[in-house]
């Protein structure tokens, strides 16, 4: 079993030969200038690695986009294994990165958050306390003897 380091250079190595040969060598229409890996992840004897990827654009276009890596997954795997020279290229399996669609959904709540607290800003504009500015309950001069004494 490999080390930790060695794992985390090769699935480096990986994400950005996958990248490079996407942009540049690969002609697949589907894929295009749209396709971005954002992660790679290597397990630890060095057999398998997963790329994470995003696409820009649509449900059709992110079809489109995983059916053009899985088809040139041949080809990736084969410069992996020239860039690397390890003894066993990894075989890659391709996963759409689900980042972008958390990073909105928490862009979307936190979009609804801020309404509601201007919503809350407009009802307490001109508001008064409902018991007074302050809240809390002082002793009366009267109430208390010089000595500390509760008054009888």
């Amino acid at each position: 079993m490999a080390d930790n380091a060695r794992a985390k250079r090769l699935a480096d190595l990986i994400r950005e030969v996958v990248a490079q040969k996407l942009q540049r060598g690969i002609k697949d229409p589907r894929l295009g200038s749209h396709v971005t890996i954002t992660d790679t992840r290597v397990t630890g004897d060095l057999r398998e690695a997963t790329v994470f990827y995003t696409v820009y654009g649509d449900e059709e276009e992110r079809k489109a986009a995983a059916a053009g890596l899985e088809s040139a997954k041949g080809v990736l795997r084969s410069e992996v294994g020239r860039a690397a020279g390890v003894k066993f290229t990894p075989t890659l399996t391709f996963v759409a990165d689900a980042l972008p669609d958390t990073a909105r959904t928490i862009e979307d709540l936190l979009d609804k958050a801020r309404q509601s607290d201007q919503k809350v800003r407009e009802a307490a504009t001109g508001a008064t306390y409902a018991g007074g500015a302050d809240p809390y309950r002082k002793p009366d001069d009267d109430d208390t003897d010089t000595d500390g004494d509760a008054a009888e």
